[in-house]
C-alpha cells in the first residue's frame, strides 16, 4: 500500500512539474500559424522535420546498441563454444 501511496504521488508530482514546458508548444503552434497564414510555410516543415528527427534518435540509439550487444554476445558464445571443442 506504501508503494501504490509514492507511485501516486510520484504521478501527481511529475504532471504538475510538466505544466510550464507545455507552454513552449502553444508558443510554437502561434508562430506557426502566423507564418503559415502569412504565406511562409517553410518554418512548419522545417519543425515538422525536426520533430520527426528527435522523435527516431532514440530509437536508433537504442537499435544500435541492441545490434552490438547482439554481436557481442555472438561472439562471446562461439568463443565459449570454440574453447570446449
Amino acid at each position: 500500500m506504501k508503494a501504490l501511496r509514492t507511485i501516486v504521488l510520484f504521478t501527481i508530482a511529475l504532471t504538475f512539474s510538466f505544466y510550464d514546458s507545455m507552454a513552449q508548444c502553444a508558443m510554437c503552434r502561434v508562430t506557426i500559424e502566423n507564418n503559415v497564414s502569412n504565406g511562409d510555410p517553410g518554418i512548419a516543415a522545417g519543425l515538422n522535420t525536426g520533430i520527426l528527427y528527435l522523435f527516431a534518435m532514440p530509437y536508433l540509439l537504442i537499435a544500435a546498441i541492441g545490434i552490438l550487444w547482439y554481436r557481442h554476445a555472438k561472439r562471446k558464445k562461439q568463443l565459449r563454444v570454440g574453447s570446449l571443442s
